[in-house]
């Protein structure tokens, strides 16, 4: 595979804020390699080009439409639209390497609710409409615990303000982290505007996972170590 061939697929428009982080690991498997070619561009979407006022016209049948930014090796999307066949689901991962574990498990499900955007969520944010998603994840993202890397962090003000444009009303935002830190970071920033609400009314609600939630290799692992996870969900008003 030609060094450049997966960056053909990154967007080149000027960037809304600096993605921080690897963008490959090792070397890419032919098969994985040739997911590039042949099933990323019938599912990519095309940020150059206006979106639909609906975004359900992106996908056959489907009902309502989610986002999960950084999908990791793409496990927990690929569950996700299987087991909601009548949803539609948009994936953002700018690593090839996630992306490439991704487009197999696409393929080998046989899932046809599924597009992705190999790049910068912010990117895509930008491009989606307002009030065009039922639900935006965002599971077990990088804390940047460094003090000094804090401003790395994804939940930020201007983050979460353009969250609350492109959900619908009393659409969710779902958080996870295994970093307590990072946890009271985003109850922080989510208090502060006045678009969400924290939906927990008793300990487990934040303690246990989310209804059928499909758990992931970072969180098994997290689990292990000792870590505990905490799930937030937040509804816009």
């Amino acid at each position: 595979m030609p060094p450049d061939k997966t960056q053909q697929y990154d967007t080149r428009r000027q960037r809304t804020s600096a993605f921080f982080g690897r963008r490959k690991g090792h070397k890419l498997r032919p098969r994985q390699a040739a997911l590039f070619d042949s099933l990323l561009p019938k599912l990519a979407l095309n940020l150059a080009a206006r979106p639909p006022s609906d975004l359900r016209k992106l996908f056959d049948g489907v009902e309502d439409v989610r986002l999960e930014i950084g999908f990791g090796g793409g496990e927990r999307l690929a569950a996700e639209a299987g087991q909601n066949p009548r949803t539609g689901f948009i994936g953002c991962e700018p690593f090839v390497n996630g992306m490439a574990k991704a487009l197999s498990l696409i393929e080998q499900g046989g899932l046809s609710n599924i597009r992705l955007h190999h790049g910068d969520a912010s990117e895509l944010i930008a491009w989606l409409p307002q009030g065009s998603l039922a639900r935006v994840d965002l599971i077990y993202p990088d804390p940047w615990p460094k003090r000094r890397h804090w401003k790395r962090r994804f939940v930020q003000a201007a983050s979460i303000a353009k969250i609350a444009q492109i959900l619908q009303d009393d659409g969710e935002f779902r958080f996870a982290t295994d970093i307590p830190d990072y946890a009271a970071w985003t109850l922080r920033h989510l208090a502060r505007p006045p678009d969400f609400i924290w939906t927990a009314e008793c300990a487990d609600d934040w303690r246990e996972p989310w209804v059928n939630f499909s758990s992931t290799r970072y969180e098994i692992k997290a689990k292990r170590a000792g870590r505990v996870p905490c799930y937030l969900t937040f509804r816009k008003k």
